[in-house]
């Protein structure tokens, strides 16, 4: 068990949560304290002593399941009598309705086994064929796209009853929480099984989603993207305040040394009273130059969601979109309003950011310098957010000089790993030669350079 916590704690440190030696040994101190017994109770206790911020709870989650828990046999035998696909859905149909937790549990399993299964793996094989084959597992995907989760909703909700509009609301509501909840289960089992399959390490590396803050931009499923749009006020919060208590301290300026000197003169040195330069108050001006071509479209929706909720903390805040031209942006993004899904499809609709449909960086550039470089001044930081893949196309670094020479400060956030700046018809590795370039793959690392270069 020790070494099972130990390993537990090292796969969490590579999933970005940091727990220490002393959560280690408070873990160590829970397992004793609470027992293997009551998986639940030990559940809470090693969340409550290696668990330090909100959103790390589902990663823990998956990787506890992974470590603590077990099933009897990576084989469980099916039912003797064959049983068709509707008789399944059918069950499970009345199970969910009825809401008994084993019950629940036990038939996920049984579902899994007769419809999850791959390369081998399942209903059909023989007892000992499970291992025997790399290429062999189980998918909680393959199963509940077999059950047709939509169509399972609708008919719980009704076997539920209800005439009226609103119990009908409600009932649905009700039933998507047990589908959801059968869905997890089902691919806690699949996940388990997986592991025995191909050891906890390696499902623990490679089979556990991720916590949303570190979901990749370009990787994200759109329910990735949902639950970032519902992190973009809690961060920009965050943010707000932490520029806040940056401006404050800035604004006693800095010391004047020649002021300093003189004033210690009279005391010959002993005391030092420094004498600090008084700063001009004001907030900075935000541009905002984002590319919105489908391959960085998350990255972009979520950062200028973000720098909009931002906008109480510059005195203007201008957002402009490009593919292969460029259109100002800014009425789309209301500050206090929740961002909606695929507002960048209805930008390109609307607006004269794309005439041809393939991202075209040096033309965008062009468009923006000859109408709309007025919005550029020496008050003013500039973003540029893009994978700067130009599908070979002229970089245009005239039209870049323009803007670095219009501004007081220029950066560049770009979705794509370090390493794949060179790679393809990227001009990453070119336009960092240029413009202070920052990879920005996840709202971690978003938040993180966004905090650090925010203007005061």
């Amino acid at each position: 068990m020790t070494d099972r916590l130990v390993d537990f704690v090292g796969i969490l440190r590579d999933y970005g949560i940091t727990a220490g030696p002393s959560e280690t040994v408070d873990a160590a101190e829970a397992i004793l304290a609470l027992g293997l017994t009551d998986t639940h109770r030990l559940r809470s206790g090693l969340a409550a002593t290696l668990l330090r911020r909100n959103g790390q709870r589902a990663v823990f989650d998956q990787l506890f399941d992974l470590y603590f828990l077990g099933i009897d046999t990576i084989d469980p035998h099916p039912p003797e009598q064959p049983e068709s696909l509707e008789a399944i859905r059918d069950r499970v149909v009345s199970v969910l309705a009825d809401d008994e937790r084993t019950t629940t549990t036990e038939l996920a399993r049984e579902t899994l086994t007769r419809l999850g299964g791959y390369g081998g793996a399942g209903a059909g094989r023989t007892p000992n064929s499970v291992g025997t084959g790399s290429g062999m597992g189980w998918s909680s995907y393959q199963t509940m796209k077999a059950l047709r989760p939509e169509e399972l909703i609708d008919r719980i909700a009704e076997t539920m009853g209800g005439t009226d509009e609103l119990a009908t609301a409600v009932h649905t509501i009700e039933a998507e929480r047990r589908v959801d909840a059968f869905r997890a289960t089902v691919r806690t089992e699949a996940m388990l099984r997986s592991a025995q399959l191909r050891g906890t390490d390696y499902i623990a590396r490679r089979g556990v989603e991720s916590a949303t803050d570190h979901v990749d931009f370009l990787g994200a499923r759109e329910q990735d993207l949902a639950e970032m749009r519902r992190l973009v006020t809690p961060l920009a919060r965050k943010l707000a305040t932490r520029l806040a208590a940056r401006r404050k301290k800035s604004v006693r300026g800095h010391i004047d040394m020649r002021r300093t000197l003189r004033r210690s003169m009279a005391t010959g040195g002993v005391p030092i009273d420094p004498v600090l330069r008084a700063r001009k108050h004001g907030r900075p001006d935000l541009v905002i130059l984002a590319d919105l071509s489908g391959s960085v479209t998350g990255f972009a929706e979520f950062t200028l969601h973000l720098t909009q909720a931002l906008q109480d903390q510059f005195s203007r805040v201008r957002s402009f979109g490009f593919v292969d031209t460029c259109d100002e942006i800014t009425p789309y993004f209301t500050p206090g309003t929740p961002p909606a899904p695929g507002i960048a499809t209805r930008i390109i609709r609307e607006t004269h950011v794309s005439r041809f449909g393939s991202s075209n960086y040096g033309e965008a550039f062009r468009a923006f310098t000859t109408t709309h470089l007025e919005a550029l001044g020496p008050r003013t930081s500039l973003l540029i957010l893009g994978d700067a893949r130009t599908n070979r196309t002229d970089p245009n670094l005239d039209a870049l000089h323009l803007m670095l020479d219009r501004a007081k400060n220029v950066y560049w956030l770009n979705p794509e790993p370090a390493r794949s700046w060179s790679t393809g018809d990227s001009a990453a590795a070119t336009y960092a030669e240029h413009v202070t370039m920052h990879e920005c793959r996840n709202v971690e690392q978003l938040t993180t350079v966004i905090g650090r270069l925010l203007p005061v």
